[in-house]
């Protein structure tokens, strides 16, 4: 984690050196959700509610998924990039450091610009933490915590997969694009207003409704048991065959030759 770190400081230190640039990136991050944000707002003030869930119990999957996705984009972007290693070659050198291809590409790419959409997120979640009438105890703010480290660990998965699709393709599919951009705009509402097709698949496949559906279900004291606080755990598992598939494309790994 010390090589990680010195990558960090040093892209970090780069990135700085247009600070006028990297203000206006950061804004425009945060202008970005803000318009889905607005469009949130505007729907609830014309119909109220959607399925029985009101406003501001939508706002907290609102904030936690878009928290989530901005730090697994700022930390994880590596991966999201990594296509251009194979094709240019440049990924034959990660493979002969003494270092894992993980950390390596993990460092490759940082995007601290996306501070801007994190700043959104954690705005919404404070407004929402205040207005939403619930009693907060610990083990509900430890579910909180639990959601959006979920949501980072599922999103970094997801990014994973899809940088391991280039060792078998060469070129990285857009494809990918679905569970990742399109994960983040679903995930942004309660599951249970999708078909049930959809929500087995994105709690059984890609447990994007243990980062948020589930745990939610305990905050808002629409569920009693406790067990409902501990299904973001279910992330750590999702994460696991992700890896495996990773190592699997590292092994068979032919270089183009550029």
């Amino acid at each position: 984690m010390t090589l990680y770190f010195k990558y960090m400081r040093l892209l970090l230190k780069a990135q700085m050196q247009y600070r006028a640039s990297f203000i206006l990136l950061a804004v425009g991050q945060c202008l970005t959700p803000f318009t889905v944000f607005a469009g949130l707002y505007f729907m609830f003030e014309r119909f109220g509610q959607i399925k029985g869930w009101d406003f501001y119990e939508v706002m907290l999957c609102f904030a936690i998924t878009h928290m989530a996705f901005s730090i697994t984009e700022c930390f994880a972007r590596g991966f999201d990039m990594f296509s251009s290693l194979v094709v240019n070659g440049d990924f034959d050198r990660l493979l002969v450091r003494p270092r894992g291809t993980i950390i390596q590409v993990l460092g490759s790419r940082f995007e601290f610009s996306r501070v801007g959409r994190l700043f959104l997120g954690t705005a919404v979640l404070i407004w929402t933490i205040v207005k939403l009438d619930t009693d907060w105890t610990f083990l509900k703010a430890l579910t909180l915590v639990l959601m959006l480290a979920c949501g980072i660990i599922i999103f970094t998965g997801i990014f994973i997969l899809s940088a391991s699709i280039s060792f078998w393709t060469v070129q990285g599919l857009e494809i990918a694009n679905i569970f990742t951009d399109g994960g983040r705009e679903m995930s942004q509402y309660p599951l249970d207003i999708y078909h049930i097709r959809i929500q087995q698949f994105f709690t059984f496949i890609i447990p994007f409704g243990c980062a948020n559906y589930l745990p939610l279900q305990y905050i808002l004291d629409r569920q009693d048991n406790p067990w409902y606080a501990l299904t973001p755990l279910a992330g750590l598992m999702f994460l696991a065959p992700c890896l495996l598939i990773w190592r699997t494309g590292v092994r068979r790994y032919r270089s183009t030759g550029s």
